[in-house]
């Protein structure tokens, strides 16, 4: 009974060691925030761009963070499906049943809006949402959560009975790019983005009050004021701290003066006056403090995804290549799930596992290297001749030594090199995994399109095809060697 006393004992005091867990966002706003709450928090993590509403609040379900910057308007919309501009005390008397609630409105109310270029709007005489339905010719160019959300484009054009067709989704930083170049003439934007000045937009009036105010928030889980209660009321702090000006110039020392987010959200405790654009080089941002970790993270969603897959999908090849009758229903199964589009793998595993981060990009790469592994395993077995078989039966080798001392070394170089083509897909494939919050060196990429940022995009992107030629080179080296073993089997 003690041993069980004192067990439980170590139990809740690891869970009380254990630190705050931020999410956030895939929207510099978002990012933001998240470093905010960790400043201010003191003992707490931030695990950044996790995507859109749907997976962050699938992970503060599961426990896989504590809270997260929020707005009501979402939160009511969302998540609890409820209209109307809800406050405070009505979001939580929803919430409570779910295990969550609001507080700490941080001062701000960060609105979506349709906005056009000042020019193109005054020419047009296009003033307000209802003004747009006497140009059904406009090219819309929309984000994709906007497209999907129940408070964006379904809504707002049943609510303005607007005659256009619904666009395909544009990352909401490159929005402005292509909003400036003139590929699009709408686009949707939050009010407080940073680029609204800078790219001289007119936000469009909601003449019709379709939007709800969107005032940040933090959703969390109910037990974090009793697990954290020191971080809880550090947090209480950043109540009314932030107003509209200051988060629209927070903003903008990440988008428009080359600050990193941790750097943006250090001006709210320092000062925003005299904030300069900062020069960075791209050597700087590549080899950044960062690097040896996302380098880390990278090699082990790689590596560690791929000896599972090798692990299964060698047994899974010999097995299509001894039985005949299997091998249109293994091959069919691993093709298909090669067909899975990652993000959309990367949500059903998330839904199914109740985890984020490393779990589900874990599972996910092992069942994209899995096709390759399994159809060259399946190719080198049929591929070994009858004669070399026969051979090792006259010899008097049972079915498992004549598959471990022939069969295996002689389909060798091609197993090894369906293992290559897996782990150079892996290498490009785990970058995605930072859309959940995995890590890797796609956390650059995913913050770059977060800021439309190339140089941030490269310092990404550079590493991974460097570690893919890094791989693939290895592989030769050792297919090489073992294709020298291939052939002296052959030749015996």
């Amino acid at each position: 009974m003690r041993k069980w006393a004192a067990l439980l004992l170590l139990v809740t005091a690891a869970a009380q060691a254990e630190p705050l867990k931020v999410g956030s966002k895939r929207f510099t706003e978002s990012y933001i925030l998240g470093e905010v709450i960790i400043r201010a928090a003191g003992d707490a993590v931030h695990r950044p761009g996790l995507g859109n509403t749907g997976i962050l609040y699938a992970a503060l379900k599961s426990g896989s963070i504590d809270l997260y910057p929020e707005y009501t308007g979402t939160i009511a919309k969302e998540i609890l499906k409820l209209d109307g501009d809800l406050g405070l005390a009505e979001l939580n008397r929803a919430l409570a049943a779910l295990g969550f609630g609001v507080a700490v409105p941080l001062g701000f109310n960060n609105s979506y809006a349709l906005a056009m270029r000042e020019e193109r709007a005054r020419a047009l005489g296009i003033r307000s949402i209802g003004d747009l339905a006497k140009h059904p010719a406009l090219k819309l160019g929309l984000s994709q959560e906007f497209i999907g959300r129940a408070d964006g484009w379904p809504g707002l054009k049943a609510a303005y009975e607007l005659p256009f067709a619904t666009p395909s989704g544009l990352d909401h930083g490159l929005a402005y790019e292509a909003l400036a170049a003139g590929r699009i003439e709408v686009m949707d934007i939050y009010t407080t983005d940073a680029k609204i000045e800078r790219f001289q937009l007119r936000a469009l009036e909601d003449d019709r009050k379709f939007f709800p105010r969107y005032d940040a928030v933090l959703l969390y889980r109910l037990d974090v004021p009793e697990r954290h209660p020191e971080a809880w009321a550090r947090l209480q702090k950043l109540e009314q701290r932030i107003d509209e000006r200051t988060m629209i110039r927070l903003n903008a020392a990440a988008e428009l003066q080359g600050r990193s987010f941790a750097e943006a959200a250090a001006l709210l405790d320092s000062g925003l006056e005299g904030t300069k654009k900062k020069e960075r080089k791209f050597l700087h941002v590549l080899f950044g403090p960062d690097f040896w970790r996302l380098s880390r993270e990278h090699l082990v969603l790689v590596f560690v995804s791929l000896a599972g897959s090798i692990a299964v999908g060698v047994p899974l090849g010999v097995a299509a290549a001894k039985r005949p009758r299997l091998a249109q229903p293994i091959l069919g199964a691993v093709g298909v799930i090669q067909t899975i589009p990652a993000l959309a793998l990367f949500a059903f595993l998330i839904a199914l596992m109740g985890a984020i981060g490393t779990a589900p990009a874990l599972v996910a790469l092992f069942l994209y290297a899995l096709l390759p592994i399994v159809r060259n395993t399946h190719t080198g077995f049929v591929g070994v001749g009858a004669g070399m078989r026969q051979a090792a039966m006259a010899l008097g080798l049972r079915a498992g030594a004549r598959l471990r001392l022939v069969e295996l070394p002689l389909a060798l170089p091609t197993i090894l090199a369906g293992v290559k083509t897996s782990a150079v897909i892996n290498v490009g494939t785990a970058t995605i995994a930072a859309f959940v919050g995995a890590g890797g060196y796609g956390e650059r990429i995913v913050s770059g399109l977060a800021l439309n940022d190339t140089t941030m995009l490269l310092a990404g992107a550079v590493p991974a095809a460097a570690l893919a030629l890094i791989v693939q080179g290895a592989f030769e080296l050792g297919e090489r060697r073992f294709g020298w073993v291939g052939r002296a089997a052959r030749a015996s």
